[in-house]
């Protein structure tokens, strides 16, 4: 059995999937991995879909060196509106996605309730290539593999929170603006 960095709280709802040695960029597959965290699973479908369509961006927030800015950036409040569209990146998520629901499936777990709990990119080993360069010489092409893992839980439905009897707390100001607008009428 493969050890995952973090064990799912309640195992018997959650699932797990991982990919070893992604032949895509890290730095990229990191910023796919940000913006689905906490998404609903079919939500998170949509969305990656969506960016191997150029329809959504995805935010660069940490590793956006030479990334350029995009109208679509801006609804992420992104510093600088910075935002990419990293296909191959997106499309391996996606493919772990659907991974994650085939297991959830197998366990009889209600698909439409799961929701990206923990999702994790780590650095591979990098891979190497020569590049030939000029008067002779010759440079290392390396590519920057990753490892992903993920842990979907399904959520229990959504209940109504409860009215309190308890007065809210109020700062002294607002009750003597309270008092001053009563002694007015």
């Amino acid at each position: 059995m493969v050890r995952y960095a973090k064990e799912a709280e309640n195992p018997a709802k959650s699932v797990k999937a991982r990919g070893f040695h992604l032949r895509t960029h890290f730095k990229t597959s990191r910023e796919v991995a940000q913006a689905i965290k906490g998404m609903h699973l079919r939500k998170a479908q949509k969305y990656l879909k969506d960016v191997v369509g150029k329809k959504q961006i995805i935010p660069m927030r940490r590793f956006m060196g030479g990334v350029g800015r995009h109208s679509q950036a801006k609804a992420f409040n992104t510093s600088g509106s910075l935002g990419a569209w990293p296909k191959k990146s997106a499309t391996i998520v996606l493919d772990l996605l659907k991974n994650a629901e085939s297991n959830a499936e197998v366990k009889g777990l209600e698909v439409d309730s799961l929701v990206v709990e923990y999702i994790q990119v780590n650095r591979a080993p990098q891979m190497r290539r020569r590049t030939y360069r000029a008067h002779g010489r010759i440079n290392p092409f390396m590519c920057s593999p990753c490892h992903i893992e993920m842990i979907l839980t399904e959520t229990e439905s959504i209940v109504a929170k409860e009215d309190d009897d308890a007065p809210k707390k109020k700062s002294k100001k607002k009750e003597a603006r309270a008092r001053a607008r009563l002694g007015a009428e």
